[in-house]
């Protein structure tokens, strides 16, 4: 039997939403173990001067428990 846990963070990128999710999870398992999944929950960009200069993304990870 299994036990998981759901965290949620926010990572970004200046280049793209695919990006700012594979820093996100990168992340995520420096710090936690056994990461299985992740849910977009959403999507953000920052604009100066008319152009997108970020794209963030707050996602649901989550990770089975030892």
């Amino acid at each position: 039997m299994s036990v998981a846990r759901v965290t949620e963070i926010t990572s970004s990128s200046s280049k793209s939403f695919d990006e700012a999710v594979e820093v996100g999870i990168e992340r995520a398992n420096k710090t936690l173990e056994n990461v299985k999944g992740a849910w977009i929950k959403e999507q953000k960009v920052l604009v100066e001067n008319g152009k997108v200069t970020e794209y963030r993304v707050t996602m649901k990870v989550t990770f089975v428990l030892k």
